[in-house]
């Protein structure tokens, strides 16, 4: 009874994981050997690794290595002169072989929560309903004395099952910005963010009817195509109301520079005649 919340200490390992040092101080409570209730206040230290790898899967993984507990103190309730020096080794080395059995699990415990945070980062994610997207570990995680670094890959499927192919080659750490401190960054390449806008590319196809008056706009025909486009105002058919389908024409393209970046999309737009009484009919396209 009366567990008090622990003082948790945590440092990277390098190569490792994160060690972890847990102060714990609670009291047990149990009949006491000479009769009637007795209580033990302790306090104790916990040290323990968590060494990160991963599974095969290739999700990021916690296990908990060489998990050890020092006796810091242990106090009963019952006076001392009846608890002689004998009575309170035996109760000290007692204490010291219950304790990891009563702790240590602990530890399991919680890294098995943090790895079903990880499950996370490896499942489907919808882009839409255009693909998915989908991660696993490139490499085994990297612990240094500052961060951790995953180096992940990523799967692009288009939403009929087929994988949209990415570059292999990855970045070297000297090419990656400088870590911020007590911050966690993402680091994505402009190839990936070119393959994920093209698994959406379909998304971004338009078909634009403005038949009444809207943002202050008046309707789309045929008479103010011509007075923006001078040279096709002599093909153009009477004031008709004219329908605009915007089709990508090829997969989009990311530019990252230290300075700027630019996302390219290439589009064609389709201009038709749209009267109530027949069919569309084309009338010309022009490159975006």
């Amino acid at each position: 009874k009366d567990l008090r919340p622990p003082v948790i200490s945590l440092a990277l390992s390098p190569g490792l994981g994160v060690f972890m040092a847990i102060l714990v101080r609670m009291t047990i409570a149990g009949k006491s050997f000479i009769g009637g209730n007795m209580e033990i206040a302790l306090a104790a230290n916990l040290t323990a690794s968590g060494v990160l790898g991963q599974d095969g899967a290739g999700t990021p993984r916690f296990s908990s290595r060489n998990c050890h507990i020092a006796l810091v103190s242990a106090k009963t309730n019952l006076p001392s002169s009846m608890l002689p020096k004998v009575m309170s080794k035996f109760l000290d080395t007692t204490l010291q072989k219950v304790l990891p059995g009563l702790l240590c699990p602990a530890v399991d415990a919680v890294l098995n929560l943090v790895n079903a945070k990880f499950t996370t980062l490896t499942s489907e994610i919808p882009l839409g309903t255009a693909g998915t997207l989908q991660y696993a570990l490139l490499n085994p995680p990297v612990t240094s004395e500052t961060f951790i670094e995953l180096d992940l890959k990523a799967l692009l499927h288009q939403k009929e099952g087929k994988e949209v192919d990415l570059p292999t080659d990855q970045p070297s750490l000297a090419s990656l910005p400088p870590k911020r401190d007590a911050a966690t960054q993402l680091i994505l390449s402009a190839d990936f963010l070119s393959a994920e806008l093209s698994v959406l590319q379909a998304s971004f196809n338009l078909n634009i009817r403005i038949t009444w008056w809207v943002l202050g706009l008046p309707p789309l025909v045929t008479t103010m195509l011509g007075a923006l486009i001078p040279e096709i105002s002599r093909v153009l058919p009477p004031s008709q109301p004219v329908v605009t389908e915007m089709q990508e024409a090829k997969a989009p393209v990311v530019t990252i520079t230290p300075e700027k970046s630019f996302v390219q999309l290439f589009s064609t737009a389709e201009f038709w005649v749209s009267p109530s009484d027949s069919a569309p009919e084309f009338l010309f396209i022009l490159d975006v």
